[in-house]
């Protein structure tokens, strides 16, 4: 067994939240450079290049490049040859905590009906699998309300097939219009039951952009979505313009022969994720 002290996790945590907020990813940064570049309406490209100002200027004065820097969600693959020295829920939490703080990022978690704010940014969403080996491998994915809430997930009947799961989508985007701050990123959860569909969509949400499915059918899928979608002319930010979305995730799971789950979850242009591998 290979021993790692929540202390290491708690220090990862803490950098990973201030890093997510300010430093926007690589394969993000070149989408939305390419965006630009290939985008027709010339109000598009002056929106796309201010959102490129601002994640430039965030990047260099370690500023978050948003005021929601949302709420921490967490995928952690825990090496089952991994002896923790306490708790990683815990653990997790504490990071949250004192990156928020020393950060200096906005606290955004409430009680769900009281409405009063924890005022740490805690409890963060986390989601644990355990995998091979003497790894622990945390992906961080901060998510504001203002693309979270235009998300959806519908239980459709089998016989309405990928037909209707391709309406459901371009229609939860139309419907969606530029409250997300567009360009989008979507994740797109199929199968499964009611909560594996939309931690499905939530996890496709952290595949870099620009790669394929593995999946023939799906990387298929993804593509003619993208283009539905991109051909609804909301544009950046709203004000219309050939792009919509940057790309569209799809992850699929087998699901009950009398069901088919779809989850939409939407990502606003930052998309912002980190991870980091102790």
């Amino acid at each position: 067994m290979r021993q790692v002290s929540v202390k290491d996790i708690t220090k990862k945590v803490r950098d990973l939240c201030i890093s997510a907020a300010c430093d926007l990813e690589p394969d993000v940064a070149s989408a939305i450079r390419s965006a630009r570049d290939r985008e027709e309406s010339v109000l598009g490209k002056e929106v796309l290049g201010q959102i490129i100002e601002n994640f430039e200027i965030a990047g260099k004065e370690h500023l978050p490049m948003c005021q929601d820097t949302g709420i921490s969600v967490f995928f952690v693959e825990l090496g089952r040859e991994v002896s923790l020295d306490g708790s990683l829920e815990d653990a997790i939490n504490e990071g949250v905590r004192q990156g928020y703080k020393d950060g200096y990022l906005r606290k955004s978690v409430c009680h769900p009906l009281k409405r009063t704010n924890t005022g740490d940014n805690t409890p963060a969403i986390i989601h644990t699998s355990i995998v091979e080996g003497g790894k622990v491998k945390i992906k961080i994915a901060p998510k504001g309300a203002g693309s979270e809430n235009m998300s959806r997930l519908k239980m459709l009947k089998p016989a309405e097939g990928v037909e209707g799961i391709k309406a459901f989508v371009v229609e939860t985007v139309k419907e969606a219009g530029g409250n997300p701050c567009p360009p989008i990123v979507l994740g797109v959860g199929i199968g499964g039951s009611f909560e594996k569909c939309a931690i499905n969509a939530k996890k496709a949400l952290l595949r870099p952009l620009g790669t394929q499915n593995s999946d023939g059918d799906l990387n298929s899928l993804e593509q003619e979505l993208l283009g539905k979608i991109n051909d609804l002319g909301i544009g950046p930010m709203g004000f219309g313009g050939r792009i919509t979305a940057l790309a569209v995730h799809v992850e699929a799971s087998p699901c009950h022969i009398a069901s088919l789950p779809v989850a939409v979850n939407i990502q606003c242009h930052a998309d912002r994720h980190k991870e980091v591998e102790i």
